[in-house]
């Protein structure tokens, strides 16, 4: 299996785990996080998009805490959590600064990407902090987070933003040297797995649980990360961020650590997923000129095009359009509610905030967010 060249890719996020962020819970490895910032600028000077997710916020804050071991209740992780954000927000906006690259803290709940609304907010903000050039550093909102609402770790976090952003590539971080075919510190005759399918059924056999002990995720959560990143085309890496330029070696398709390719096509996984796991909430009724652009041009919806609103919908909501015949020739998330469409319906962007009282979206529906039928 030939591995890709990644340089030629639009968006990357990194994840970085709490064991190399805190050479293994001594505290912030302030020479790995600028070794690793470097990469990054890096690629930034390429052309390419990155988003970093940082864990290490609990585990730097049992440092600074001088705590014995990572406590137990969540309202003391949540303090903890509050004192390590500091100094990793901290770590890191010192290093991009000396690339001259501007940093963006964003801390997020599960609550906020399964609410589509929020979701395509998310999607909204941080797509506006890459086109302004900002290298958006991502975690886990762990000091308001309850069980609940918890990702469960920042693999299964990196993984949802990269099907959010649309990434390429999911590089996740560990202190081991990629998948083997079985525990390394059991079987001294283990063997690294170079490339395999995301859906191979012999991976499941190959995860471990975390034995470090500040993080949440083990090798399975990595393997769920890189099945949940699949479901927006997204392939994965998993290597050692110990090994030199690892993020660049990776993502120049060298041969290191895992290489975990997805078994379906970006745009069919997107399609599935917009098209068979949200339920329609209304209709838009288009003219000739708007279908033909969706079906020939790929573009995005916009309100000139549409001619009617059946329905009742949010931000964020599934709706499916139609021709002037009825017939459903594409689905997408809207970026506005039903009374708000009604207004703008068959009117320029550039009327929006004359009829609503404030302009967001220029599209009805975002290219990025429809799928022809």
């Amino acid at each position: 299996m030939k591995r890709p060249d990644f340089l030629r890719s639009q968006r990357i996020v990194v994840k970085i785990g709490s064991s190399l962020l805190t050479k293994g819970g001594k505290g912030l490895d302030v020479s790995a996080i600028a070794d690793w910032v470097a990469q990054i600028a890096d690629l930034r000077q390429r052309g390419l998009d990155v988003l970093l997710v940082s864990s290490g916020s609990v585990a730097e804050g049992i440092c600074r805490l001088n705590l014995s071991e990572r406590p137990h209740s969540l309202h003391e992780l949540q303090a903890a959590a509050s004192v390590g954000q500091m100094g990793l927000v901290q770590a890191y906006e010192n290093s991009f600064q000396k690339h001259r690259l501007h940093t963006a803290q964003v801390l997020l709940t599960h609550d906020d990407l399964s609410d589509r609304q929020r979701y395509l907010n998310a999607r909204s903000t941080l797509l506006t902090l890459l086109g302004y050039g900002v290298v958006p550093i991502i975690n886990e909102n762990d000091t308001v987070a309850t069980e609940e609402i918890r990702f469960g770790d920042n693999d299964t976090l990196a993984a949802l933003l990269a099907n959010l952003v649309e990434a390429d590539l999911l590089v996740i971080l560990t202190d081991q040297s990629g998948l083997f075919d079985s525990d390394p510190s059991v079987n001294e005759e283990a063997k690294l797995i170079g490339d395999i399918g995301v859906n191979a059924s012999e991976l499941d056999a190959m995860a471990g649980e975390s034995r470090s002990g500040l993080g949440r995720g083990g090798m399975a959560t990595k393997i769920s990360a890189a099945k949940l990143a699949a479901r927006s085309g997204a392939a994965t890496m998993i290597a050692s961020g110990y090994d030199k330029d690892v993020i660049l070696r990776l993502v120049a398709g060298e041969q290191v650590g895992t290489f975990l390719k997805p078994d379906i096509a970006r745009f069919v996984a997107r399609k599935q997923w917009l098209a068979g796991h949200l339920q329609v909430k209304g209709y838009l009724s288009l003219d000739d000129g708007a279908v033909r652009v969706l079906k020939e041009s790929g573009k995005s919806l916009l309100a000139v095009g549409i001619t009617a609103v059946e329905g009742v919908f949010k931000r964020g909501d599934l709706v499916s359009c139609v021709d002037f015949s009825g017939h459903e020739v594409a689905r997408g998330l809207v970026n506005y509610a039903t009374s708000d469409v009604e207004l703008i319906k068959g009117r320029s962007s550039d009327d929006f905030e004359v009829l609503l009282g404030y302009s967001d979206d220029a599209e009805v529906i975002h290219r990025d967010n429809l799928v022809l039928l």
